[in-house]
C-alpha cells in the first residue's frame, strides 16, 4: 500500500507527500525529520490523504498536487476531483472579474 497525502503546517501552508508507510511518515515530520519544508513550520496536521496500491501511482498523484495552488488543494480537499475538474487559472480571472 501506498499514499499520498496532505499536511497543513503551523504557517497555513500545506505540504504534500508520498510514502509506503503514512503513520510512520507522520511521526517523522513531527519529529522535525520529515523533510526540511516541514521541519520549520511545525506542528503539522495531516488534513487529507489517499491510498494506492503502488508507489508510483501515489508518487505521481504528489507531483500533480504539489503544481497545485493553495486554493485549488483547498478545493480538492474539501470538494474531491469534480470540485478541480475545470479549475484553471483562467476560469478563475472569469470568475474574479464577474463576482467584481
Amino acid at each position: 500500500m501506498a499514499y499520498v497525502y496532505i499536511l497543513r503546517c503551523a504557517d497555513d501552508t500545506l505540504y504534500v507527500g508520498s510514502t509506503i508507510h503514512l503513520s510512520l511518515r507522520l511521526e517523522q515530520h513531527q519529529a522535525g525529520m520529515g523533510s526540511a519544508y516541514t521541519k520549520r513550520r511545525l506542528p503539522v496536521e495531516l488534513i487529507w490523504s489517499e491510498d494506492f496500491s503502488r508507489i508510483d501511482e501515489a508518487f505521481a498523484w504528489e507531483k500533480r498536487i504539489q503544481g497545485w495552488s493553495h486554493a485549488k488543494r483547498m478545493a480538492f480537499i474539501e470538494g474531491g476531483l469534480d470540485a478541480v475538474k475545470s479549475w484553471s487559472a483562467r476560469t478563475r480571472a472569469v470568475a474574479r472579474k464577474s463576482s467584481g
